[in-house]
C-alpha cells in the first residue's frame, strides 16, 4: 500500500480547515465547497486504504520525530481492521454533517469558523484512529477537545453555550491529566510510546504497573467518553448546533476513548481490578443515563442521555473482554444516532422548538416533516435493539460478550486468557445491560410518541405546513421545570427543509438498516475485526429483544393512558418543586401526555435533573473553587497589593525627606556638621 494515501486521510480535513480560515470571510461563496470536499475526500480514501488493506491484516510504519532521552517520539501509522472500520464511519458522518450544516447554518454570518473547526475535529479523530504514537495519538485527543470547546460554545451569545462549552472543556480536561501520567508511565514501563511495542510489553508481561496505568487510562476515557463520574458536561453540550452534536456524538470525541480502550485492551487485561472498575462505571452510567434519557423534555438532552448509555454498552463490552462487540456496537450507534441528531435538526427546524412537550401539542408535525418521521423512526428502532435494524446484532453481541465472560468463558479472542476477566465483570455488565435494553425500548418509544403523535390531532385538523405564529404559539410553552438548552432560532418555520437537510439522513438510514446483516450474513466483519463470533446465542437474542419489547409496550400503554387524561382535561399532579426557567417568562402548566412521568412515578423528578450530579459537583467542587479564587483575589488585592503599594509609598516619603535636607546652602550644611560633631563628643564624654 502507498503510505501516502493513509497519511491523506486526516491531512486534507486539515488543509481544508486552513483553506476555509484564510479564504471563508473573503470569498464566502468558497467556504461550502472548501468544508465539504476535502472531507468527502478523506471518506473515500479512508474506504480504498480499508478495501486495500487484507482483512486479517495489519500495517504498521513509522519515523522518528524527536529523541526525548528517553522512549522515542514517532510519526507512525497504525492500520488494521478497527482502525479501518472506525475511519470509513469517521469520514462518512463527517461528510453529512458538513453537507447538513451548509443549509442548517445558511445563514449565519460565523459558517466559515465553524466549518473550518468541523474539519479540524474531523482530521483530530483521523490521526488518533490512525496514529501508531501515543504521544501523536494525544494530540489528536486534545485538538479535538479545544475544537469541541469552540463548537459546543458557537452561539456565543447565549449564557447556556458559554457555560456548556467551558464546562465540556474542564471536566474533559479533567480526566486528560491523570490520562496524561497514564501514556507515560506505559511508556516508561514498555520502553516505547509506539502501540505495537506496548501491546508487546504487555503481552510478555514486561509492564510493572498494569493496575494502576489502566485506572489512569481510564479517568480521561470517562471524560472523554462521558462515562460515571464525568458524563455531566454531555447533555448540556446540547447547546451547540445540532450537527456538531451529531458529530461529537456518533463519530468522534466521544469515541475516541472507547477506541482507545479498545485499542490497547492486551494492557486492561492484565489487571482484574481495572475490568471491574470499568464494568461498574459502565453499568452505573448505562442505567443511570436511561432513566435520565426518560425524563428529559429537550429532544437533544434525551439523546445525549442515551449516548451516555449506549457508551457504556461499548465500555460493558470491553470490560468483559470483548472489543469486537464493542467496536461492532460503537460503529452500529455511530450511524442510527448520527441519523438521530440530523432529523432532530429537520424536526426542531419545523417545530421551532426541542421541547418534547411543545412538540406534543402540535398537530400534523409528522406530515411536515416526513422524512424526518421515517428515518428517525428507523434509528429509534435501532436504538432500542429491535430485529433486523443493525442496533439488534450490536446489542446482542454486547450481552452475549457479558454472557459469556459471567461464565468465565470470555471472548477475549486471543488477546488474553479468558481468566483474565473476572466473573463479577460480566454478571455487572449483563444484568446492568438487560435493564437498560428495557429502559432503552421504553424512552425510545415515548420520544417517538411525544414528538409526532399529538393528541391534539384528535381535536384539529393538521395543515401540510403550520404557519409561523402557531408554531411559535406551541412552541413557547415547554415544561418549566425541565433543564432546556435552546439554539439560536435561525430557521424560517414557514420554509420547508432543503435537501441538504434532508439526504443526509436517508444517507445515513441505509447502514442503520443493514450493517448488522451485511457484515454478519458472510462474516467479513468478524473476519476484519479479530476474528470472533458476533452472531448472538439464542437466549440472549431472545431475552435482549424481550426487554426492548417489554420497555416499548409500557412506554406506549402509559402514553395511551397519559393521552387518555388530555381527552378528558385531566393533568397529571405537577411536582411541588417546578420553578421557572433562568431566563423569560414562567412556561405555563400545560397538559401533556407524557409517559414519563408513568413510568418512573416518583423517580421522575430526580431522573428529569439528572439525580442531583451537577448540584453536588456544585456543591463539592465549584463552590470551594469559587470561594478560594475569592480569598486568592482578596489575598491579592488587599494584601500582596498592599504591601506593594506600601513599598512604593515608603520610599517615596523617604524620597521627600532626604529632598527636605537638600537646600544647596553651605552655611546649613557646616551648621548641621557642627551641631553633629559636638552631639557626638557630648555622647562620648558622657
Amino acid at each position: 500500500m502507498n503510505l501516502a494515501l493513509p497519511a491523506l486521510v486526516p491531512a486534507l480535513p486539515a488543509l481544508g480547515a486552513a483553506a476555509t480560515v484564510a479564504v471563508g470571510k473573503k470569498a464566502p461563496g468558497l467556504a461550502r465547497p472548501l468544508a465539504i470536499v476535502p472531507v468527502a475526500v478523506s471518506a473515500v480514501l479512508a474506504l480504498v486504504v480499508a478495501l486495500q488493506l487484507d482483512t486479517g491484516q495489519a500495517l504498521d510504519a513509522a519515523t522518528r520525530l524527536t529523541p526525548t532521552g528517553g522512549p522515542d517520539i514517532a510519526l507512525a501509522i497504525h492500520l488494521d481492521g478497527f482502525s479501518s472500520l472506525i475511519s470509513v464511519l469517521v469520514g462518512v458522518v463527517a461528510t453529512c454533517v458538513q453537507v447538513y450544516s451548509t443549509a442548517y447554518l445558511k445563514s449565519d454570518p460565523r459558517y466559515p469558523s465553524y466549518a473550518a473547526l468541523v474539519s479540524l475535529f474531523t482530521a483530530a479523530m483521523f490521526l488518533v484512529v490512525y496514529s501508531g504514537d501515543l504521544i501523536v495519538l494525544l494530540v489528536g485527543w486534545e485538538v479535538m477537545g479545544v475544537c469541541s470547546y469552540f463548537l459546543i460554545g458557537h452561539h456565543w451569545e447565549t449564557a447556556d453555550a458559554r457555560s456548556a462549552s467551558l464546562k465540556a472543556f474542564l471536566v474533559t480536561k479533567l480526566g486528560d491529566v491523570p490520562f496524561l501520567f497514564g501514556i507515560f508511565l506505559l511508556g516508561a514501563d514498555a520502553g516505547s510510546f509506539r502501540i505495537p511495542d506496548v501491546l508487546a510489553a504487555a503481552g510478555e508481561g514486561k509492564l510493572g504497573h498494569p493496575t494502576l496505568t489502566a485506572l489512569l487510562l481510564l479517568a480521561g476515557v470517562a471524560g472523554k467518553s462521558a462515562q460515571f463520574p464525568l458524563h455531566t458536561w454531555l447533555p448540556d453540550a446540547m447547546a451547540g448546533p445540532t450537527p456538531v452534536s451529531a458529530l461529537i456524538h456518533a463519530a468522534t470525541m466521544v469515541a475516541a476513548g472507547i477506541y482507545l480502550v479498545a485499542r490497547l485492551l492486551p494492557v486492561f487485561l492484565l489487571s482484574g481490578a481495572a475490568l471491574v472498575v470499568l464494568a461498574v462505571m459502565a453499568a452505573v452510567t448505562m442505567i443511570g443515563s436511561a432513566l435520565c434519557a426518560l425524563a428529559q423534555d429537550d429532544l437533544k438532552r434525551v439523546l445525549a442521555y442515551s449516548t451516555v448509555g449506549q457508551l457504556g454498552y461499548m465500555a460493558g463490552a470491553l470490560a468483559s473482554g470483548d472489543r469486537e462487540a464493542s467496536v461492532f456496537h460503537l460503529v452500529s450507534h455511530g450511524a442510527f444516532k448520527a441519523l438521530l441528531f440530523l432529523a432532530a435538526g429537520v424536526v426542531i427546524h419545523a417545530a421551532h422548538t426541542n421541547s418534547l412537550s411543545a412538540m406534543s401539542r402540535i398537530p400534523g408535525l409528522r406530515r411536515r416533516v416526513p422524512d424526518a418521521y421515517w428515518t428517525m423512526g428507523i434509528a429509534l428502532f435501532a436504538l432500542a435493539g429491535l430485529p433486523p435494524f443493525s442496533g439488534f446484532f450490536s446489542k446482542e453481541a454486547v450481552l452475549t460478550a457479558a454472557e459469556h465472560a459471567a461464565k468465565g468463558e470470555a471472548l477475549t479472542n486471543g488477546l488474553g486468557p479468558a481468566s483474565a476477566v473476572p466473573q463479577a465483570a460480566g454478571w455487572i455488565v449483563l444484568i446492568s445491560a438487560a435493564l437498560t435494553a428495557l429502559l432503552t425500548g421504553a424512552y425510545a418509544t415515548r420520544l417517538f410518541l411525544l414528538a409526532f403523535h399529538s393528541p391534539a390531532e384528535a381535536a384539529a385538523v393538521a395543515p401540510e405546513v403550520l404557519p409561523a405564529a402557531g408554531l411559535a404559539t406551541a412552541a413557547a410553552d415547554h415544561e418549566a421545570d425541565a433543564p432546556y438548552s435552546p439554539e439560536l432560532d435561525e430557521a424560517d418555520p414557514a420554509t420547508a427543509e432543503p435537501p441538504a437537510m434532508r439526504w443526509p439522513l436517508w444517507v445515513l438510514a441505509v447502514p442503520t438498516m443493514a450493517f448488522g446483516i451485511a457484515g454478519l450474513r458472510s462474516d467479513w466483519l468478524p473476519a476484519l475485526l479479530d476474528g470472533g463470533s458476533l452472531r448472538p446465542t439464542g437466549v440472549t437474542a431472545v431475552t435482549g429483544t424481550g426487554l426492548a419489547v417489554v420497555g416499548v409496550l409500557a412506554a406506549y400503554g402509559a402514553w395511551r393512558s397519559a393521552t387518555a387524561r388530555v381527552a378528558t382535561g385531566r393533568p397529571a399532579p405537577a411536582a411541588a418543586d417546578r420553578v421557572p426557567e433562568r431566563a423569560g417568562a414562567p412556561a405555563a402548566e400545560v397538559i401533556v401526555a407524557d409517559p414519563g412521568r408513568t413510568l418512573l412515578g416518583p423517580l421522575f423528578g430526580p431522573a428529569r435533573h439528572g439525580f442531583g450530579v451537577d448540584r453536588l459537583y456544585h456543591a463539592l467542587f465549584v463552590r470551594p473553587v469559587a470561594a478560594a479564587a475569592q480569598l486568592v483575589r482578596f489575598l491579592d488585592r488587599e494584601v500582596v497589593e498592599g504591601y506593594v503599594q506600601g513599598s512604593g509609598i515608603g520610599a517615596n516619603l523617604l524620597g521627600r525627606a532626604v529632598r527636605l535636607a537638600q537646600t544647596g546652602n553651605a552655611q546649613t550644611y557646616l551648621s548641621a556638621l557642627l551641631a553633629a560633631v559636638v552631639l557626638l563628643a557630648v555622647l562620648v564624654a558622657v
